[in-house]
């Protein structure tokens, strides 16, 4: 597996739009070998069928004719023959304990070396010619989040924050603010060190000027979403990473500044003074309160929160 996310990360690290490209779909590959289950349905083929032709499962956004000429024959060939594997059977299988082992120490963790891809492809787009390939990019992170949750934690350094946060912004186009408010939504659950450093960037500002804004509706959608996961009652699920020391490196890296393009011209102390905030945890209705400097109807969230909550017997 090591050989495997080291080739992915190699094309990860390009400044080339396609093997940047390469390097994601390697990384899917090595997800989806994992969490796909070969079809119980595929048995011996028949003699007297004539091969089938595959096609490309083409999405509405790969149409875009700046990423033609990758191919993804072979991830979705997998999917096509392959179904989810449970949870309990995910749980037992050697291949994803071995991944979860890797992805502990920096060298293989998947989540920040897409980070960092990630930063290089919006500073180097301003013009919009990656904007597919990072909405590739937060979709893939999203699902390593969820099957590594420790790399959530990435998410308390003001650097990432910060990086998602400007990317839900209005100059970028829907599917990159829908594809980075899952992202923050996954990031925000059971990780109150990434919850304070969502407030202390003004997050609350960012997401319900927002809303102000009249969204697409999938986007509004995400970020009503993001409320009422920032409002649910924390329960920390993640140990502290400075108390592990089998993972020196994770997590406890020093971040690099961003580039220019996240300089901020408004004055705005508190998104680039964002401090440690610890794991120190806010009750809902402490939150309640500092929503409503942002938002109205805040009790109606509350009330509405307390009666259906999300996620509710589901660690995520």
């Amino acid at each position: 597996m090591e050989s495997l996310l080291a080739l992915a990360f190699d094309n990860l690290s390009s400044y080339d739009g396609g093997k940047i490209k390469k390097g994601v779909k390697q990384v899917e590959g090595v997800l989806a070998s994992m969490c796909l289950a070969p079809s119980t349905s595929s048995s011996k083929p028949n003699p007297n069928r004539s091969p089938r032709k595959h096609k490309r499962n083409v999405s509405s956004l790969a149409n875009s004719s700046d990423l033609d000429g990758a191919s993804s024959s072979s991830t979705t060939d997998q999917q096509q023959g392959s179904q989810n594997k449970s949870l309990n059977q995910l749980a037992d299988d050697p291949a994803f304990r071995e991944f979860f082992k890797t992805q502990e120490g920096f060298q293989y963790n998947i989540a920040t070396h897409l980070l960092d891809t990630l930063e290089r492809l919006v500073a180097r787009g301003q013009d919009g010619q990656y904007d597919l390939l990072i909405v590739s990019v937060m979709d893939i992170l999203q699902g390593v989040l969820l099957l590594h949750p420790p790399s959530k934690k990435l998410f308390a350094r003001e650097q990432t924050m910060n990086l998602v946060l400007d990317l839900i912004e209005p100059v970028n186009c829907p599917a990159i603010q829908s594809s980075s408010l899952s992202v923050l939504i996954i990031s925000l659950i059971d990780v109150p060190e990434n919850n304070r450093c969502f407030e202390a960037l003004d997050g609350l500002l960012a997401v319900s000027s927002l809303l102000d804004t009249l969204p697409s509706r999938s986007v509004g959608q995400k970020l009503i979403e993001v409320i009422y996961v920032w409002l649910m009652p924390e329960t920390p699920s993640i140990p502290r990473a400075g108390g592990r020391d089998s993972v020196p490196g994770l997590l406890q890296r020093s971040p690099s500044k961003l580039p220019g393009v996240f300089a901020r011209n408004n004055g705005d102390k508190k998104r680039e003074n964002a401090g440690a905030e610890g794991d120190s945890t806010l009750s809902v209705e402490e939150k309640a309160e500092m929503l409503k400097g942002y938002m109205e109807d805040v009790d109606e969230f509350v009330v509405d929160l307390k009666r259906n909550p999300p996620f509710e017997g589901v660690v995520v």
